[in-house]
C-alpha cells in the first residue's frame, strides 16, 4: 500500500469547531449513511478541501474512513498530499488497468486513506455509471466506517448526479455571496432526482468579520475542464 503525506495547515478555533459540527451532524444522520457524495454547485467553491477536512476529522475521532478523488475532470487533491512515487488512482481501477489494493493509498493521518482520481478519461461519466464503481463502493463499505467521495459540481457535470445515485447520502458545498438561491435551487433538484437524500449543505468561505449576510450574488460562467492549475476546489 502506498504512503502519502496529507498537507495539513493550522487552522483557526472556529474553523476546526466548524469540522466537529459537520462530523457529528453526519453521524446523527445514522449508522446506515457511510457512503457521502460531496459536491457544489460551481468549481472553486470548496467542496475538495470539505471533503478532506471532513475526512480528517472523522478520522480524528477514531473512525477509519476512505476519501475517493472521483473528480475525473479537474482533481486537486493531488497537490494537497505528498508522494514518494506516481500512484495509480480510481480511473485506471475503473478501466480494469488496477486492483483496489493497488490503487488504496495510506496517510499519515490514523485511520485515513485515499484513492486519487489518477489520470484523466474520456469518459468519466461512463466510468463512473458503471459497474465497476458500484463494485467499489459495496467493497469498500464493507471495511471502512466513511466511504466520502469528491465528486465535480452538480452545477457543471452531471458526473454528481451518478456517483450520488448509489452513496447513501450527499452533501453541498456553498460558497457565501456567490451563488444564487436560485442556482443552489436547481442543483439541489438534481440531487433529488438521483434519489439520493441531501444530508445538508456547508456554507463556505464565510465572512466571520460580517453579523449579518446578504442575499447571494449573481453567478458567472464557468468553463469546467480547464486542468493545469491548482485551485480551491
Amino acid at each position: 500500500m502506498n504512503q502519502v503525506v496529507v498537507k495539513q495547515e493550522k487552522s483557526g478555533y472556529q474553523i476546526v469547531e466548524a469540522y466537529k459540527s459537520l462530523r457529528t451532524n453526519l453521524q446523527f444522520c445514522g449508522e446506515d449513511k457511510k457512503v457521502i457524495a460531496v459536491t457544489s454547485c460551481t468549481p472553486n467553491e470548496g467542496k475538495s478541501s470539505v471533503s478532506m477536512q471532513l475526512g480528517i476529522s472523522l478520522a480524528e475521532s477514531g473512525k477509519r474512513v476512505i476519501l475517493i478523488d472521483a473528480d475525473l475532470r479537474k482533481s486537486v487533491l493531488l497537490g494537497r498530499t505528498k508522494t514518494q512515487k506516481s500512484v495509480r488512482g480510481l480511473a485506471h481501477f475503473l478501466s480494469g488497468q488496477a486492483t483496489l489494493e493497488d490503487v488504496i493509498c495510506s496517510t499519515n493521518v490514523k485511520n485515513f486513506y485515499m484513492i486519487y482520481s489518477g489520470p484523466f478519461p474520456p469518459n468519466p461519466a461512463e466510468l463512473l455509471g458503471g459497474k465497476n464503481f458500484r463494485s467499489l463502493l459495496n467493497a469498500l463499505r464493507k471495511v471502512y466506517d466513511y466511504v466520502i467521495v469528491d465528486t465535480p459540481p452538480l452545477g457543471s457535470v452531471i458526473d454528481s448526479a451518478i456517483v450520488a445515485e448509489i452513496c447513501d447520502g450527499s452533501i453541498m458545498v456553498i460558497e457565501s455571496g456567490v451563488i444564487s438561491y436560485r442556482f443552489a435551487q436547481e442543483v439541489k433538484s438534481q440531487l433529488e432526482r438521483s434519489n439520493c437524500p441531501l444530508l445538508g449543505v456547508v456554507l463556505n468561505k464565510v465572512d466571520m468579520q460580517k453579523q449579518a449576510y446578504g442575499k447571494y450574488g449573481k453567478y458567472g460562467q464557468y468553463k469546467y475542464g480547464d486542468y493545469g492549475q491548482e485551485e480551491d476546489d
